[in-house]
Formats: C-alpha cells, structure tokens, sequence
C-alpha cells in the first residue's frame, strides 16, 4: 500500500515533516534514499581501481576464444556482446534507478519518449486498447492516438482522475492503463491505490510516469503500479545537460522490454550514461530544494492580485491537495499558472521580463525554466484544440531550480508588477 506522506502546512521548511515517508524508508538491504543513489548498483572496487565508474565506449566487445563465445551463450553469463544490447555504465545506472525506483529492475532509454515507445511496442498489439487519463505529455497522447492507431492499437482518452471512467472504458482489449501522477502541465494527482487496485480488477497492466514527482516524492511500485516511466532527462540527471528515459518493474514484466530494446536500438550513449550517474549521487539533496522552491513560489503566485490560478498540489486549494497530502513526500518544482484578464501577449511579456528562469521546454534542472504552454508545446494547435486539452493563452509553466526561492520570487514579483 502507498506510505503515508505528510506535505508540510509551511513553506518555511516544506521538506522537514516528521513522517518517515517513501523517501526515507530503508531499501531492502537496510540503506535509505540518499546512501541508495550514491552506491547502489555499483560494485565496491571499481576497475582500475577508480572511485566512479568508466565510461565504456566500445561498440562491441571482445571474446577469449570460441568456446568462451559458446560458454556466453549456453551458460548466459552475464557479460556484454554488443553495445546495442547493453554497456557496462548502463547496467550500473540500471540497478541504480531500480533500487531507487524499489523495483526489481528497470531498462534505461535514449529519452523518456524513447522508453514509452519501448514499452508499448513490446506490450501492444494490432487489436489491443491503451486508456489514458487526458492530462498528459501532448507527444505522449499524440504517439499513442496517431502512430499506435497505425498498428490497429486503439486509445481512449477519459477525464484526469475519472476513476469510474476509466473503469466504464475497459473492454476484453484493453491491455493498459495508463497516466502521470503529477499530470503536466495541470500538477492533478493519481490516487495510486485506487489506480493499481482498477488495473488489478481488470486484469489490465498500469503504468504511470512518474517523471514530475521523483522516486524521492512517490513511489508506485509499492501501491501495486506495473511500470513507471521517468524522462531521466529531467529531475534523475537533474543538470538540463543529458536525454534518457527508464522503465522499471518486476524482472519478469521488463524481460520482453529489454528484449525489444535490443532489436530497436534505443540504447543511450555511455557518455550521456556517466552524466546520469553524476546526476543520481545529489539525486535527494536536489530534489529536497525543488519541492522546497516549488512550494514557496506556489505560495506566493497564490496569494499575487495578477494570478488568476495557481496548480500545485502542494497549496490546498488544489482539487487533489489532500491526495498528494496522503500519497506524496513532496510536490516537486514544477508550479503552472495563470495570469488574472491576460491575454496570450501579456502573458508572453511576463515571461520576457523574469531575469533568472531562461525561456526553454523541459524541467527538472538546478536551473530555472519557464515557457508559454501555448506558444511552446501548443502553438500549431487550433484554439479550440488547445481549449480541449486545458491549454489557455494566459497560462505559463514555470520549473523551479535550486536558486534561492527568495530570489526566484521576487524576479517574479518584478516581472508581474512592471508588466500591468
């Protein structure tokens, strides 16, 4: 079952709650999140003897004579071939984000989009259904309802958190179910209980991508959760300087996975894989900031006389504020809003006023973002597209860094106030 998590009332100190939550449970061997992401899945005395992991840049590797090539193949010792099907630097950044993940393994991707192209081209087939809660990465929605209709792979989109609607949608085809938990850009919390336990009934698979909250701020594998999904691109590299994507789950589900990813070739550079490693060792003490910087720049967007709505589940007001209060450790740094009477260029000029965020897609860097969701991800789209998937010209997402928060508020403040 998920643990019970406690968001903090103040954003004074958001990350100090008194509750031993997901993050900070002991894994199985005893160790907890921040000792996991330094060591976990590396081997204790490297080769050469190096306090981190080589990059291995080779393309293929080499054997000792033909019968140590037989002996790989009747014995499947556990040693590489060629660089499709796996580097050494990979399979440590595999075991690593599967302790994180608390899951029994995970395969890593060239991009996040890469490992949901992964995951269901190995699980779907011409005739099956996927069913998707509506709030979700608009390249995600537009793989599944345009390129998966090619292969005979129909998707059914229901209202975010519609539970009995995503039940009343379920067929003999349906083969997953499936949404991220936050939901970009609108931050609505899953209930993952009730998610797992819908799948479970059905037996229909579930996947979640859990790219915005972390493993340090949710963990579904405990709830029951199939697969989770993460662009390590964003928070797990957490430097804005690298593409990856994972899937994780039980060793048995990801077997086919991993199979199919050897035949696509989607496998990450081992330059990229050493960036990620880098990445994980401050994995918690990053995260820590971001849920931090999130909250108190949520507050005070909230409490702004120009913003007409704030979405964060971090702030009460949100309609899944006590969800994430029971289910989350933290909300992360991802804050979306809108501004009060703006249209799409009055917005676009706060945007252009803010000093610190620079104008980019993405999220989940040290350094602070921000975009027009319109103009960035949406702007090819009619308007009353853009009216269907919850994109309105006056809002704009902001990915908060690991800045001062008091520094990132009051450049927002500037750029409210000299914009009216």
């Amino acid at each position: 079952m998920s643990s019970s998590l406690e968001i903090p009332e103040s954003a004074s100190d958001p990350c100090s709650n008194s509750l031993e939550g997901s993050a900070r449970k002991p894994s199985q061997d005893g160790r907890r999140m921040s000792t996991v992401a330094v060591h976990a899945g590396e081997q204790r005395q490297k080769p050469g003897d190096s306090i981190t992991d080589p990059i291995f840049c080779a393309s293929t590797y080499t054997f000792r004579d033909t019968q140590s090539v037989i002996d790989f193949i009747e014995q499947e010792q556990p040693r590489e071939e060629y660089g499709r099907y796996g580097n050494p630097g990979e399979r440590v950044a595999e075991r690593k984000l599967a302790a994180l993940e608390g899951a029994e393994d995970a395969v890593l991707y060239s991009s996040g989009m890469a490992a949901l192209v992964g995951l269901l081209m190995a699980k779907l087939s011409s005739g099956d259904e996927v069913i998707f809660f509506d709030e979700c990465y608009h390249r995600s929605r537009e793989f599944c309802s345009k390129h998966m209709a090619r292969f005979g792979v129909k998707t059914v989109q229901v209202p975010a958190c519609d539970y009995d609607a995503m039940e009343a949608a379920i067929t003999p085809n349906t083969r997953m179910l499936i949404s991220e938990s936050p939901t970009n850009p609108h931050m609505s919390v899953v209930d993952l209980d009730r998610f797992a336990d819908l799948g479970h009934r059905s037996g229909v698979e579930t996947l979640i991508d859990a790219t915005l909250a972390t493993p340090y701020n949710l963990r579904p594998i405990e709830t029951g959760v199939d697969y989770v999904l993460h662009s390590a691109t964003k928070y797990l590299g957490g430097h804005n300087d690298l593409l990856a994507g994972v899937v994780a789950g039980s060793k048995e589900k990801m077997e086919p996975v991993r199979n199919l990813r050897g035949i696509m070739g989607a496998v990450n550079g081992p330059q990229n894989v050493y960036l990620l490693l880098r990445g994980l060792k401050t994995f918690e003490l990053r995260m820590a900031r971001h849920n931090e910087n999130g909250q108190k720049v949520a507050e005070f967007l909230e409490g702004h006389s120009r913003v007409e709505k704030v979405y964060y589940p971090g702030l009460e007001s949100h309609r899944d504020y006590e969800v994430a209060k029971r289910t989350m450790r933290g909300c992360g740094g991802l804050v979306t809003f809108l501004l009060k009477d703006a249209d799409w260029r009055t917005t676009a000029d706060v945007i252009d006023s803010v000093t610190i965020p620079r104008i980019a897609p993405s999220l989940g860097g040290v350094e602070s973002l921000i975009e027009q969701p319109m103009v960035m991800s949406y702007f090819n789209y009619a308007p009353e597209q853009r009216k269907q998937f919850g994109i309105p010209d006056n809002m704009i997402r902001m990915s908060c860094g690991i800045e001062d928060a008091e520094d990132l508020i009051a450049d927002l403040a500037q750029a409210l106030d000299s914009t009216v």
